[in-house]
């Protein structure tokens, strides 16, 4: 619903998604071959230290149906199943890895002007069940999540969030980790002609009274270039450059500087390539 309430998981996602996505400092590689037909192909690769790990994905859509099957290295198949309007407002999604085969899961999402519900439940003799729902408008809403194990008969988690959203700014408020955890998150696109972007998070422990705090930034150099940066109170700072050098096709620089470690191992670098023809 364009004027309902996003699903829980959205709660401070604008924040979360400029101060950590895209962000990279091992060498990625990845390849989109998009279809006509329906049926598309993406291969990706990543270099971390001296091992590499890759997968090979293909992504078909008929109608209101979308499959996702994705083979990695180590030989994992995991298939991603999902039916849009199985009933009003509906999304159903089932998934299941091999060999794993304790791994199927089926999730149900329903939207409404007021509500936005999320189930989930483990296709298993001891299912692993989750819940979460918000309430409210595109504006301001409200939400909690909870998940259960019915195997040791113990919660999995328990998260309440409220976010109030305008098309300038979003602010939220979670208590995560089973209430351990007090997270509050604000973005603010500014009105300038480069898109200039503000972010931050603030992380409190109560077990342990310790304060993390992420602050970051983003902005257009021109229609092509986007330079981000952030910076996090225990020293690190880092800065990030994507060129979009084709349509859909973009290089991505990443660098991190860790003012508490030595010398030698304080710079990281990264480097991904996204080729989409």
């Amino acid at each position: 619903m364009a004027n309902g309430p996003a699903p829980f998981s959205d709660v401070g996602k604008r924040a979360r998604d400029l101060l950590t996505k895209d962000y990279n400092f091992d060498q990625k590689f990845t390849l989109s071959i998009p279809s006509s037909t329906g049926l598309g192909l993406i291969a990706t690769g990543l270099k971390k230290g001296e091992i590499f790990v890759g997968d090979v994905s293909t992504n078909y859509k008929s109608g209101r149906t979308v499959v996702d099957v994705k083979v990695d290295t180590n030989c994992n198949v995991s298939t991603k199943v999902t039916v849009n309007d199985v009933f009003s407002n509906t999304k159903s999604v089932l998934s299941f890895s091999l060999p794993d085969h304790k791994s199927g899961k089926l999730d149900v999402q329903y939207l409404h002007p007021r509500a936005a519900i999320d189930s989930s439940i483990g296709l298993n003799p001891s299912p692993q069940l989750a819940l979460s729902a918000t309430m409210g408008s595109k504006d301001l809403s409200l939400g909690a999540e909870v998940g259960f194990d019915t195997a040791s008969a113990l919660f999995t988690k328990y998260n309440a969030g409220i976010a109030f959203n305008k098309p300038d700014f979003t602010a939220s408020l979670m208590l995560a980790d089973k209430a351990e955890t007090l997270k509050a998150s604000y973005i603010h696109c500014l009105d300038r002609s480069d898109g200039f972007t503000v972010a931050a998070e603030l992380t409190h422990r109560f077990s342990t009274l310790e304060n993390r705090f992420v602050f970051g930034t983003s902005q257009s150099i021109d229609p092509f270039t986007v330079v981000k940066s952030r910076f996090t109170n225990d020293g690190k700072a880092a800065l990030l450059y994507q060129r979009e050098w084709r349509p859909k096709s973009h290089v991505t620089f990443s660098a991190e500087y860790d003012a508490a470690k030595n010398f030698g191992q304080a710079t990281k670098f990264g480097l991904g390539l996204s080729l989409k023809p």
